[in-house]
């Protein structure tokens, strides 16, 4: 029998797209949009794996096969009996293998124009890291930068509802960028479906339009950056935006609720700080916080650890921030963003204008 099979390039081709690896496997990153049917279960894996492993590759694949066909039946059974002759799905595993190739032979005899994955999720891991260090250097950058504090996410939100590009990093990385980035019960992202995600939002962008992106470090959080990304931010214009300090705390409370309610939580974070301040230091912000001082705290914390740590940052990595353009607010507000995105606007339509005419 004829066996049709599809690579990378040819993803956007299929009605659907199949991953037959594992539960465990499928959480650590998958091609985005597909779907999980596994014809094997994390605890079945590890039942072949270990008979292949103790007993003989030859028993190791009787079973694999039998346990295969029983998934790949009730697969067919609750989830894909309505699809149309006409459906044309692709089938990957973990490297192009027997279980994604099962599946195949099966649909394919149904009369489904079924596809399998070449290399299955190896090779489309490969192609994202490939695509990863040449994608960033094709955008124009344009990074706002800023203490923390002075609404550098909120911009960013702010620029996109005028309809302008972003890269909403932190949200990518379901984290604020910070010692208190991470909320408790939040959980990042795999270092491997961050990258899937990233690599999505970048080639939904248009090159010839500016990408606006809040300043970051390497790391966000426990995930890293592309490196070819890091090093197109920091050879890219810069916005930076200062506001008072006193605005500043206030604005940081009221985006932080969470460790004013539960300031336990808040002393627990603090202990990242260890390696840095002494045990006396780390105690008095401990209790600030047990005592609900909490203006005095965001401050004692801006002026410490934050700013002098952001401005050394800043200054070694970003090559044009000395020619940035300088954004001073009074407040943090809402409106203030917004009217600070929308003059942006005017400001990128009023340089493309010029740009057109002298061309």
């Amino acid at each position: 029998m004829y066996l049709r099979c599809a690579n990378v390039a040819q993803l956007h081709d299929f009605d659907e797209i199949i991953d037959v690896r594992t539960p465990a496997e499928f959480a650590e990153d998958h091609i985005p949009g597909a779907i999980n049917c596994p014809v094997l279960s994390d605890e079945e894996r590890v039942r072949v794996g270990t008979l292949h492993t103790q007993v003989s590759p030859f028993e190791a694949r009787k079973l694999g096969a039998a346990l295969i066909s029983n998934n790949v039946s009730r697969m067919l059974q609750e989830r894909f009996v309505d699809r149309p002759k006409s459906w044309k799905p692709l089938i990957y595993c973990w490297r192009g293998g027997m279980r994604s190739a099962s599946a195949n032979i099966v649909f394919t005899q149904v009369g489904w124009a079924s596809h399998q994955l070449e290399g299955g999720y190896k090779a489309y891991r490969h192609e994202v890291l490939r695509k990863l260090e040449e994608l960033p250097g094709k955008y124009t950058f344009v990074v706002i930068c800023g203490p923390t504090g002075c609404g550098k996410s909120r911009l960013l939100s702010a620029i996109a509802e005028t309809g302008q590009q972003i890269l909403d990093l932190e949200h990518l990385a379901n984290h604020r960028g910070s010692v208190l980035g991470l909320l408790p019960g939040q959980i990042q992202p795999s270092q491997k479906w961050f990258d899937s995600q990233l690599l999505a939002a970048l080639e939904v962008l248009d090159p010839a339009k500016p990408v606006y992106v809040e300043v970051e470090s390497n790391k966000i959080g426990a995930v890293k950056l592309p490196e070819s990304l890091s090093m197109q931010m920091h050879q890219s214009q810069c916005l930076m935006l200062e506001a008072p300090l006193q605005e500043r705390v206030r604005f940081l409370i009221e985006d932080y609720p969470f460790y004013c309610e539960h300031p336990e939580s808040l002393i627990t974070q603090l202990q990242i700080l260890k390696p840095l301040y002494s045990k006396a230091h780390i105690e008095r912000w401990a209790q600030m916080a047990i005592s609900k001082r909490f203006e005095e705290l965001v401050s004692d914390l801006l002026t410490n650890h934050y700013d002098p740590a952001y401005k050394r940052s800043l200054h070694f990595n970003y090559r044009y921030l000395p020619q940035a353009r300088q954004i001073t607010l009074t407040d943090v507000s809402p409106e203030s963003l917004r009217d600070i995105a929308e003059n942006l606007v005017l400001s990128a339509r009023e340089i493309q204008k010029q740009n057109e005419m002298t061309a």
